[in-house]
């Protein structure tokens, strides 16, 4: 007999599903983890005469160092990169 020719002893069964609905996961993080990283960049860049990090790290947080502030309250967020970026002004023109 051929496959066209048997009967599909499953069809009409779905299956049962045994560990429930997935829980949803929250991807957001803490903002006094945020604030953690933040002044800590912060104060690396302050204690330096000249950028402490190569090209690529200069540019790459240039461009995370304000993303990471919109984890913040506005306020304290808007403070952070004035200093960072007056931070990086010093570092520049040195």
């Amino acid at each position: 007999m051929s496959k066209a020719h048997q009967a599909d002893m499953f069809s009409g069964r779905t299956q049962g599903d045994l560990f429930g609905p997935a829980a949803p996961v929250d991807y957001a993080p803490k903002p006094a983890d945020v604030r953690t990283k933040l002044n800590a960049l912060l104060a690396e860049a302050r204690a330096a005469d000249t950028f402490p990090w190569n090209a690529y790290y200069v540019g790459l947080y240039r461009k995370i160092f304000p993303q990471m502030c919109n984890w913040l309250p506005t306020e304290g967020a808007a403070q952070l990169c004035r200093e960072f970026e007056a931070e990086m002004a010093r570092l520049e023109a040195a």
